[in-house]
């Protein structure tokens, strides 16, 4: 077999990078509508100008446009995490932080000229419909969605609607090769923030979090539950690129591993009112072992969770220092359909550290071109590199030191992976070439799996040498090269766990890609230590 030796730079890494790392928490704002909006000579001068261009200036301007680029020129002089949401944006990211949407309950793609269904989501709409992978869908109410480049999210308003109202669906199943006419109800469909949960280990749990929405703690405490009934006594909370959300279910969360009346955090406004959190005797997780795993893309509500427990001498941080977001907001409504999350507090660990990032000497481009200098600093790969200030220095209950300013500091340290670890990990998050290279070796024949059960897929399937090579040829007509022989097992488990998560769920692709993550093998590691200096200690003492 001819092998296709060739590199990747850094470049790919950098490109990985998720930024605009902006949701913060929803605190109460005591002033009245009165007290915000009396009128003033500044709001004056600003409501002139802009009737001045509607009704004398000499030709036709959109001053709507106008006004949303003096918002965000407003807010980019004040931090980098006051945003502006125009109208046309806030229902997608409502939804996003409510945790549902109403819909028919289908993951597609657009494939060649047509919707394609990946996966129907279970007990939703289309599933109880009896939509199935691989379905076409070629009309919805007479309304032709084939045959024409049209948007993603003009074929999701389409499909969306109102809770009960009905959808008529033509659909062409390629596996019976006909036609049929499917009547679908819509309904709330669920917008995950919990991605996947499993056993690592015979009595530790794995659970993952995306974000953390309205929805988030009830999911978590499901996911908790099914996990304790299989034996979980120990936790892995995998808190890695999560970008945050709302604080009340941050504090939620942590409230789930502190016992009462700890400090989770505190806020502090311009006023210099002080709110503290506590948490008290709902805990689910409390004196169990958790490992929670950051990285350079965890943030704000992610970064309360380790900090509270890091501060609390609770649980083990592991992984890498976390992006450093300490700047709560608030959304606000405009009154005309858009809104304003703005900074109204900061927020401290319960040792008192604030760990926002500095971001004096400028916004946007400034504030995570820093960022962005952690790839270069040598940060991402040796703990050492990690510039820390004497004067932000913090001592826990246990005495432990931690530091304040520019994120949490693990205390486990795993450094990145090598170029081409990460130049796979990002073709399968950021890109999707496994999942589209999936999705097209699915729709050829899907009957070849159609015998496999969840459990006989994850013991007995094994990626063979003519998928690996097509994927290879797949990956290099999108010019993107590496050794791939080098990374044959990684990139093999992935086409697998990708397999899995079309045919099954995310809960078996993220069981098979645990294997070739660095961070799980050192929590294991761990583990395996704890459990056997308890062994020792418990020798000596029955010696004793």
């Amino acid at each position: 077999m001819e092998k296709r030796n060739s590199y990747i730079g850094p470049t790919l890494l950098a490109l990985a990078v998720a930024v605009g790392i902006f949701i913060g928490g929803k605190l109460h704002f005591n002033d009245t509508p009165e007290k915000l909006f009396t009128t003033n000579s500044k709001k004056d001068k600003l409501n002139r100008l802009i009737d001045y261009i509607d009704y004398e200036y000499v030709d036709d301007i959109d001053t709507d446009s106008i006004v949303d680029v003096t918002v965000n020129n407003i807010l980019g002089k004040l931090d980098p995490h006051s945003v502006y949401i125009p109208k046309d944006e806030m229902k997608q990211v409502s939804e996003n932080m409510k945790g549902d949407f109403v819909g028919i309950g289908i993951s597609f793609y657009m494939y060649r000229d047509t919707i394609t269904v990946i996966r129907a989501i279970k007990n939703g709409p289309s599933y109880v419909s009896g939509i199935k992978p691989g379905d076409r869908i070629l009309l919805a109410n007479n309304d032709t969605l084939y045959g024409k480049r049209i948007p993603n999210n003009e074929i999701v308003s389409r499909l969306k609607g109102k809770a009960g109202t009905k959808v008529d669906l033509k659909i062409y199943r390629k596996s019976e090769d006909r036609r049929l006419n499917m009547t679908v109800t819509r309904d709330k469909v669920p917008i995950k923030s919990v991605d996947a949960y499993y056993m690592l280990t015979r009595d530790v749990g794995y659970l993952k979090i995306n974000r953390f929405a309205e929805s988030t703690h009830k999911e978590f405490k499901d996911a908790l539950r099914k996990l304790k009934l299989r034996g979980a006594q120990k936790l892995v909370l995998d808190l890695r690129d999560n970008p945050g959300g709302y604080l009340g279910i941050a504090e939620k969360l942590a409230d789930e591993f502190l016992v009462d009346d700890k400090l989770i955090l505190f806020t502090k406004n311009k006023k210099g009112k002080i709110k503290r959190a506590f948490a008290t005797k709902k805990g689910g997780f409390e004196d169990k072992p958790v490992y929670v795993l950051i990285n350079e893309r965890s943030a704000s509500a992610s970064e309360i969770i380790a900090g509270a427990l890091q501060d609390n001498d609770v649980g083990t941080i592991v992984g890498r220092r976390s992006f450093g977001k300490g700047l709560v907001q608030r959304e606000m409504d405009l009154g005309d359909g858009s809104a304003v999350r703005l900074t109204v507090s900061r927020y401290y660990t319960p040792t008192g550290r604030s760990i926002q990032r500095s971001y004096k000497n400028g916004h946007n481009k400034d504030y995570y071109q820093k960022f962005m200098d952690r790839y270069s600093s040598g940060e991402l790969v040796s703990v050492d590199s990690i510039k820390v200030a004497d004067s932000l220095k913090f001592k826990t209950p246990g005495g432990k030191i931690v530091y304040g300013g520019g994120g949490i500091i693990p205390d486990v340290f795993v450094p990145i992976g090598s170029n081409e670890e990460e130049a796979i990990n990002s073709m399968d998050d950021t890109y999707e070439f496994f999942s589209r290279f999936i999705f097209e070796h699915l729709e050829k024949d899907r009957t070849q799996y159609m015998d496999y059960t969840k459990n006989e897929f994850l013991e007995n399937f094994r990626v063979d040498d003519i998928l690996f090579d097509q994927f290879i040829d797949f990956v290099l007509n999108r010019k993107i090269k590496l050794d791939f022989y080098a990374q044959e097992d990684r990139i093999k488990a992935y086409l697998k766990a990708n397999i899995a998560e079309q045919l099954f769920s995310p809960n078996v692709a993220a069981q098979i890609k645990g294997k070739y993550d660095s961070m799980l093998s050192i929590v294991k590691e761990l583990d395996e230590q704890e459990a056997l200096d308890k062994s020792e200690e418990k020798t000596l003492g029955l010696n004793d």
